[in-house]
């Protein structure tokens, strides 16, 4: 079984199988579309940001076995926008020589921190030194052996920084353990680096890679704010940085495209931090800045295109729209006119029906004729608008 996508037939497309409709999936369906072709997401949430631009929404959890082989049944291929996906289910399906993409051990690899890590290592591919902690008294023996800091993070289900403790003092110990319990756990020595930098890597099952540029990433409480490209970074540790990623896109041999966040130290070494496979928040400058977007070179790479050599037509820089602290439910933007004022500006807003202290709800991407430009124009956006609560609109 497979997918011959050398030709689209009109009345009967490619139908592209999505498990997660988050913004990810929203802007993969946009541009499926864009090359007619069919689009079936599986989201819990009725309604969900993709359901508005996909053919067909799966209402069910990403886990559900049943709903992924319905999911399957209907679809040409599959792939995912969040690593929350059933692994062993797709597996089964891959086994019936049905194509997923990236394969069902990829993402098993990824979705355990420490499983990842000991792959990572295993194949010579730097990484922070790292440990499993199974109990209390480990945690203070691993602690004592790393020093302070050191970051104890969920091996699995956690993102945005929500999976992990910062441990400062060894009387934190205890409180650092119980906020995991019964969760398995690893312990990561702390990497004092000076920055934060990330590389979208596209493979396809013929081999091709392509790598877009390597980008500079801020953070705020562990969550993505602002992406700049190209990185403030020099020539030496960008080479370091795009042979390190392409590396690990070659030992895992995903299809599809990864985004591989990195360390940049004090002495100029590269250590990879983290991989997604699927497209990532620090990709986005691509729709505007880029020849070729992320979205579609993941499609490319699913269906066995040719992938296309990214160029960068301008620096840009990406902020992300959060949502405030002090409230949850309904919401609303405000400030459009203003912020349509600042020159070289694209607005994405995801549609998502509901706001929380911190959730993604959106972004801006500014290009301009130079990185510090392009720096201003997205922050100055930015400041333009406001998430307020449904209530309090027009008010």
């Amino acid at each position: 079984m497979g997918v011959n996508a050398d030709i689209i037939e009109m009345d009967k497309p490619i139908c592209i199988g999505i498990i997660g409709g988050g913004q990810l999936g929203k802007m993969m369906a946009h541009e499926a579309r864009r090359m007619s072709l069919k689009v079936i997401v599986l989201d819990p949430t009725e309604g969900c940001p993709a359901a508005g631009i996909a053919d067909e929404q799966i209402v069910a959890d990403f886990k559900d076995e049943g709903a992924i082989m319905k999911l399957a049944q209907s679809c040409d291929v599959l792939t995912y926008e969040i690593e929350l996906a059933n692994s062993a289910a797709l597996k089964d399906l891959e086994s019936r020589n049905y194509p997923v993409r990236p394969a069902p051990e990829t993402l098993r690899i990824i979705q355990n921190k420490f499983r990842q890590k000991t792959f990572l290592k295993k194949h010579g591919i730097a990484v922070p030194d790292f440990a499993s902690v199974t109990s209390e008294e480990g945690l203070y023996e691993m602690c004592e052996k790393f020093g302070l800091p050191a970051v104890l993070k969920a091996c699995e289900d956690s993102y945005d920084g929500r999976g992990n403790f910062v441990i400062r003092s060894m009387k934190q110990v205890h409180e650092a353990y119980g906020v995991f319990s019964g969760r398995e756990c690893m312990l990561e020595r702390f990497v004092p680096f000076t920055k934060e930098i990330s590389i979208m890597v596209a493979r396809n099952p013929s081999g091709q890679i392509e790598s877009f540029p390597v980008v500079e990433n801020l953070h705020r409480d562990g969550i993505l704010d602002t992406t700049i490209v190209p990185a403030r970074i020099g020539s030496r540790v960008e080479l370091k940085a795009k042979k390190l990623a392409e590396k690990a896109m070659s030992k895992l041999q995903g299809a599809g495209i990864f985004g591989i966040e990195m360390f940049v130290t004090k002495s100029g070494d590269v250590l990879l931090n983290e991989i997604a496979p699927r497209p990532h928040n620090s990709g986005h400058y691509s729709n505007e800045a880029c020849s070729v977007s992320q979205f579609e070179q993941h499609l490319r790479a699913i269906l066995d295109l040719p992938l296309s050599e990214p160029e960068l037509l301008s620096p840009a820089a990406m902020v992300n729209i959060l949502g405030p602290e002090g409230f949850s439910g309904s919401y609303a933007v405000q400030g459009l006119k203003s912020l349509f004022r600042v020159p070289g500006i694209k607005l994405y807003l995801y549609g998502k029906k509901s706001t929380k202290p911190m959730r993604k709800l959106g972004h801006i991407t500014a290009t301009g004729k130079t990185r510090d430009q392009a720096l201003q124009r997205a922050s100055k956006a930015r400041k333009m608008i406001s998430v307020v609560s449904g209530s309090s609109a027009n008010k």
